[in-house]
């Protein structure tokens, strides 16, 4: 199945996807020893590809970035929309590689990147179906940071994920066992509710309740998503493509006022914030 990998990579290079990675449907029935965290409690049978769609040999995920100077002015209608379309970005292009797939006679399906119906949904019930960041993370994409979110050495967690389950036995990509959160706290730090708690395991179990009630809240104004914890990681080759390498920038230093009043700019018009 070597050609077909190429296939598949030629394929989303010309779909202009730059995160890709590939999982046998093993990986989240026998863990590999090299994953770079442990996961306490492991990801329940349920939730495994081979529950979902029992033909699926192979996961492939693919990701999206979300642009850093965007994100850095959330919450806003402008990082809200920005959100929307890659969301949206994300299920053609998901579709799309299915179908391709389905065409050379492997029988293929995507997966939605959310899979849920409504913010509100999850105060109450805070799972999707499915786990993409699990699938990135199986498919040696990245480790989890502070936050629970998976972070890349691209984009940190700056990355919407999304994934294919096809029948196809695709050779799997390697895990590289690196840990690439510092540990720096920032999101702890930064939480505007306090949902990311500061010690115990890691990765800790964030409050999903708090950050869901905050979501629907943040929507309800017209500029959800939150993204504050996303917005501050200092992880990410992205932040020296534009120029973020300093997290000081998010302080209250005056040197930095330029970009301050441009995110307040943003935040001051097109929805209720």
């Amino acid at each position: 199945m070597k050609s077909l990998k190429v296939e598949i990579k030629n394929k989303c290079k010309s779909l202009g996807i730059p995160i890709l990675g590939f999982a046998p449907v093993e990986r989240w029935e026998k863990p590999p020893n090299v994953l770079p965290n442990r996961l306490f409690p492991w990801i329940p049978e349920e939730f495994w590809p081979g529950s979902i769609y029992p033909e699926a040999n192979t996961v492939i995920v693919i990701g999206l970035p979300v642009a850093l100077p965007i994100v850095e002015t959330a919450p806003s209608i402008y990082y809200m929309e920005l959100y929307k379309t890659v969301n949206s970005m994300l299920d053609s292009k998901a579709c799309e590689i299915a179908n391709f797939l389905n065409e050379k006679g492997h029988s293929s399906l995507y997966l939605p990147r959310d899979g849920y119906g409504d913010i509100k949904i999850l105060i109450e019930k805070p799972f999707a179906f499915f786990s993409h960041k699990h699938a990135a993370f199986l498919a040696g994409l990245g480790s989890f940071g502070h936050n629970n979110i998976l972070l890349t050495p691209e984009f940190g967690p700056r990355v919407r994920f999304t994934s294919i389950f096809t029948s196809a036995h695709i050779e799997a990509d390697p895990i590289t066992g690196k840990d690439i959160c510092i540990h720096c706290l920032q999101c702890v730090k930064n939480c505007p509710v306090g949902a990311i708690p500061k010690n115990g395991e890691f990765p800790p179990p964030v409050d999903k309740k708090l950050c869901a009630i905050r979501s629907m809240q943040l929507r309800d104004e017209y500029r959800s998503p939150c993204g504050i914890c996303i917005k501050v990681c200092p992880v990410g080759k992205d932040r020296e493509l534009f120029g973020r390498k300093n997290i000081s920038i998010y302080s209250k230093d005056k040197s930095f006022d330029k970009y301050h009043k441009a995110w307040d700019h943003v935040r001051k018009y097109g929805s209720k914030g």
